[in-house]
C-alpha cells in the first residue's frame, strides 16, 4: 500500500535548493494542490527571478520565465489572454516585495484572477544573503552587519496587512511551514487560493514564511526554531482578507 508518493505535477528533476530549504516543502504543496483540482493541463507556473528561478524545471505545468519582480504583470498579460488557464507566480520577498512590488499592488488592487505564492525568508538568498524589505529589524545580513537599523533602513514591510487594505483583493493568509500543524495549514491556504481562481473568484496570495539555513548561518532545525521564535512573532498567521467568506456560510 502506497503510505506516500510524489505528486504528478512535480518533476523528477532533483531540486537544487540548499538543505534545509522550505522552498521544496511549498512546491510539493502547490503541486499537491494542482492534482487535487485536476487543472494540470490548464495551468501556467511564472518562474522568478531569485532563489526560485529555475522553478519551470520543477513543475510539469507550462512554465513560463518572467523578469525580476514582473511575474505579475507577466501573469496578468497570460490569464486576460486565455481567461481559462489558470495561472500562478511563485516569488520571494526580493522579488515581489522589492522590484516588483508595484506589479504586485496593482494587480491586487484590480482583483486580477490569478494565484500569487510569496515566499518570506526575511533575506535575498540566491545573491548572497543581503537585506530584503522583509529581513527583521536587528537582523544581520551581509549588508546589515550590525543588525537591520530601522532608523537608515526603514521597517520591514507586512505584505499580507498592506494588500489586505486593497478594495480589489480577494483573499490573502500568511502560513508557514515549519512544522507539521502550520504545513498543513498552509496546504488548504494555497488549496483554497487555486481554487478561487478556478472559481473566478479573484486575487489571491499566500504568503509562505519560510526558513534560509545557509544565509541565516544556521543549521536546518535551529533555522525552524528560529521562524517559530523571531519570524511568526513580527508576521502573525492567519487569514487578513477573505471576501469569498460570506458566501461559504450562505
Amino acid at each position: 500500500m502506497v503510505v506516500f508518493d510524489k505528486p504528478k505535477s512535480l518533476t523528477d528533476v532533483p531540486m537544487h535548493y540548499c538543505p534545509g530549504c522550505t522552498h521544496g516543502i511549498v512546491h510539493r504543496l502547490v503541486a499537491e494542490a494542482i492534482d487535487e483540482l485536476g487543472i494540470e493541463g490548464d495551468t501556467i507556473g511564472i518562474a522568478p527571478v531569485g532563489c526560485s528561478v529555475m522553478a519551470y524545471d520543477y513543475f510539469t505545468c507550462d512554465m513560463i520565465e518572467a523578469a525580476h519582480g514582473r511575474a505579475p504583470a507577466v501573469a496578468t498579460g497570460v490569464k486576460r489572454a486565455d481567461p481559462k488557464k489558470i495561472v500562478f507566480t511563485y516569488q520571494g520577498d526580493g522579488d515581489l516585495a522589492s522590484i516588483g512590488m508595484a506589479e504586485t499592488v496593482h494587480a491586487a488592487a484590480r482583483n486580477e484572477n490569478i494565484t500569487i505564492i510569496f515566499i518570506n525568508n526575511a533575506i535575498y538568498g540566491m545573491t548572497g544573503g543581503q537585506m530584503a524589505p522583509t529581513t527583521l529589524p536587528g537582523q544581520v545580513t551581509q549588508t546589515s552587519p550590525y543588525g537591520r537599523d530601522v532608523k537608515a533602513c526603514g521597517y520591514p514591510i507586512k505584505v499580507c496587512e498592506m494588500l489586505s487594505q486593497l478594495d480589489g483583493a480577494t483573499y490573502i493568509q500568511r502560513v508557514a511551514v515549519n512544522n507539521i500543524k502550520n504545513i498543513k495549514d498552509a496546504k488548504k491556504a494555497i488549496l483554497k487560493a487555486f481554487k478561487n481562481q478556478v472559481e473566478n473568484k479573484g486575487f489571491s496570495l499566500i504568503e509562505v514564511v519560510s526558513s534560509c539555513p545557509t544565509n541565516w548561518g544556521m543549521t536546518p532545525k535551529a533555522a525552524l526554531e528560529w521562524v517559530e521564535s523571531n519570524m511568526i512573532p513580527y508576521y502573525p498567521l492567519g487569514v487578513y482578507k477573505d471576501t469569498t467568506a460570506k458566501e461559504e456560510t450562505k
